[in-house]
């Protein structure tokens, strides 16, 4: 894992400015640093040494040193390609998985990204026809940010990077605050620093005299033909096999859920890290710590205060880059900087919800779907007119086809509530970005297409920019290997049932791990990654830093303060549980503040 950087430009050649948007993302390399001038512009790398220590540095180049490449995150095949690649003549000067893409790209081209299995973000210089080419891997798993001005191109591994950059010029995109709002993400490719965007998952670019093209080279497929328990054994152990690969020591996260657990179990990592809390309920550390004894490997646990994770919120928020207002981000940092005492590599479980069926909503098909659409549709339509009442969310969200506005498992803000909590115009309903994203996938079934819709927002924009982000912020590298390209390929041969089969959720997978876990994990109920929020938020000195980020001009400017106040009342009384929507508006202020205002922004 790395931070790459780098500008095309035709104004500004100045060598400090790559040197100090390095500076901005060292935290992500922290053991080398290197810079490439090109034609009209630069190249910078920083690295975090995980394969190939001696000579896996970069800029890397080709032999004949007409490619230059910098590159963030593991290409777990490299290997396989390497022999492929050396059978047809090619030779290679490393043992660095970085150079199967220089080679690769010599063999393939621009379709080098069809040979690929990992997580990647790179740009590959062609010094003889003064042109980029890049990409980013199939889930973005990896970030990819970049700014398309009149006489540039920027990009780098996080937005604060481009910032750095004399043709960029800070300003915030109020456009998309309803968006935000309702996902507690940005759901699209541009971001909330105006004109910059995100490269999205799955799509690679060419970058020539000053013409940017963007070529989506993956989309998903659903087959549902079905599977068996031994498939999926045998492809997660491939997949763990691969995020083994390292020349330093790997660890993992762990939770109490069958995900972290089958990781565990399949890899026997000897260390692993489990965050708890005080309050019992939101921890899970007994369950971790039964894991591992029964293992016979290292339980080690970090408790986190009130007091501790307040106190990171700052930092945390900074290195998210984005607002993004998910509590277990904050939860995320700690276990992070807990393993980068001990470990430069941790395996997570993100992705096997998505991929396997592991949601709750999912699980929602019921004799109710067997009413007709039109009667369905009826009675949702009426249930929304009506404040929130025990079963209204079911009626609603079963009266509409999931094109016409399922966004995600996981929103904030309803439509409807987005005019009185904020003063900006809505760009997007809810019904265009499902129906965006769903275009071509009429026919599948309705957990199918739920799927496809998580995977492209909540699992790209919010739970693997967490993962990355926090991660990296104490310069460490979070493997996913049930996000695995091999993993995909299998998952989505399930049938619904599957996936779901008499109110188990994750189901297949479920019956594949009990072979190899030697607790109840495999059967447990998912808790997510549980933070107190709800009953912090209710504490006098907690809710006192709320109320003052309300008193910033941007809270007037852009919000109904009184409305949020009320909201942080009912929440504090016990009326209404509001906490998801106070955090997001107080995660967005103090983004702001550190980015916008704040001397370090400056």
């Amino acid at each position: 894992m790395c931070g790459i950087a780098g500008f095309m430009d035709t104004k500004h050649q100045d060598p400090s400015i790559i040197n100090t948007m390095l500076d901005e993302i060292k935290h992500r390399g922290p053991d080398g640093h290197g810079t490439y001038h090109t034609a009209n512009g630069y190249l910078g790398h920083c690295r975090l040494s995980i394969i190939d220590l001696a000579t896996g540095g970069q800029p890397m180049f080709s032999q004949d040193k007409n490619l230059v490449l910098v590159f963030n995150g593991e290409i777990y095949n490299y290997l396989e390609i390497k022999e492929e690649l050396s059978a047809q003549g090619y030779t290679f000067q490393t043992t660095s998985d970085s150079e199967v893409l220089l080679v690769g790209y010599q063999a393939w081209g621009e379709n080098l990204v069809d040979h690929l299995r990992g997580m990647y973000a790179f740009v590959i210089y062609d010094v003889q026809n003064d042109q980029y080419y890049g990409a980013r891997d199939h889930f973005g798993i990896k970030p990819f940010y970049y700014y398309h001005g009149e006489n540039s191109f920027i990009f780098a591994s996080e937005a604060k990077a481009i910032l750095k950059h004399p043709d960029y010029h800070l300003e915030l995109d109020k456009e998309l605050l309803p968006l935000y709002l309702r996902f507690n993400y940005v759901p699209v490719d541009k971001t909330m620093f105006k004109g910059i965007h995100r490269l999205e998952a799955g799509t690679c670019f060419t970058y020539r005299q000053g013409k940017l093209s963007l070529r989506k080279y993956f989309r998903m497929e659903m087959t549902g033909e079905g599977t068996t328990k031994e498939e999926i054994q045998k492809t997660m152990k491939n997949s763990v096999d691969h995020h083994l690969l390292s020349d330093v020591k790997v660890g993992s996260f762990l939770s109490s859920g069958i995900d972290s657990s089958y990781l565990v179990s399949l890899s026997k990592v000897q260390d692993t890290y489990t965050i708890g809390y005080h309050e019992k309920k939101y921890s899970e550390l007994e369950y971790a710590k039964d894991l591992c004894n029964k293992l016979g490997i290292e339980s080690h646990k970090k408790i986190i205060t009130k007091e501790e994770y307040f106190k990171s919120l700052r930092d945390a928020v900074y290195h998210l880059d984005e607002p993004l207002a998910d509590p277990s981000a904050i939860s995320l940092y700690h276990v992070a900087k807990r393993a980068s005492e001990d470990v430069k590599v941790v395996l997570s479980g993100e992705g096997a919800d998505e991929f396997f069926g592991g949601y709750n909503t999912y699980n929602q098909i019921s004799a109710y779907d067997k009413v007709p659409y039109v009667i369905r549709h009826a009675i949702g339509s009426f249930a929304s007119l009506f404040p929130p009442f025990r079963g209204r969310n079911f009626l609603v969200r079963k009266g509409r086809k999931i094109e016409d506005g399922y966004i995600g498992v996981n929103s904030v803000f309803s439509e409807k509530e987005m005019t009185k909590i904020t003063k900006v115009k809505n760009p997007m309903t809810n019904k265009e970005i499902s129906r965006q994203i769903l275009k071509g996938y009429e026919d599948l079934d309705d957990v199918s297409k739920m799927q496809i819709v998580d995977i492209r927002l909540w699992l790209e924009k919010d739970i693997f920019t967490k993962a990355d982000r926090m991660t990296m912020a104490s310069s460490i590298e979070g493997r996913v290997p049930f996000s695995d390209f091999s993993v995909y390929q299998t998952a989505r041969k399930l049938t619904l049932d599957e996936k779901l089969h008499n109110g188990t959720t994750k189901y297949l997978l479920r019956e594949a791990s009990r072979d190899v876990i030697p607790t109840e994990a495999y059967n447990k109920k998912k808790l997510g990654f549980p933070v107190p929020l709800r009953e912090w938020i209710k504490d006098d000195d907690v809710k006192a830093d709320i109320l003052k980020a309300l008193e910033m001009p941007i809270a007037s400017e852009l919000f109904d303060v009184d409305y949020v106040k009320h909201l942080i009342e009912d929440h504090c009384s016990g009326k209404h549980d509001n906490y998801k929507k106070i955090w997001c508006v107080y995660i967005f202020l103090l983004w702001y503040q550190i980015y916008f205002t704040d001397e370090k922004a400056a």
